[in-house]
């Protein structure tokens, strides 16, 4: 991946945080979800936690693949 990774937290209901991971264009504007939460986490910084782990976990698996593979 070539791509930058926007990593997103909302609170779509009060006290309900949710991590959204997005791909982006070599711009920075998002074009497609990646990953995001199944539930909403409790704090911002829980949900913040979880999303950087899932990005860092993303990087990781992108830079482990062979050149030439599609992401």
């Amino acid at each position: 991946m070539t791509n930058p990774i926007k990593l997103v937290i909302d609170e779509p209901v009060p006290g309900s945080f949710i991590w959204t991971l997005l791909e982006c264009d070599a711009g920075g504007v998002p074009r497609k979800v990646m990953r995001a939460a199944e539930y909403g986490a409790d704090t911002y910084e829980a949900a913040l936690a979880t999303g950087t782990r899932m990005m860092d976990a993303e990087i990781r698996k992108n830079l482990e693949k062979p050149a030439g593979v599609p992401s």
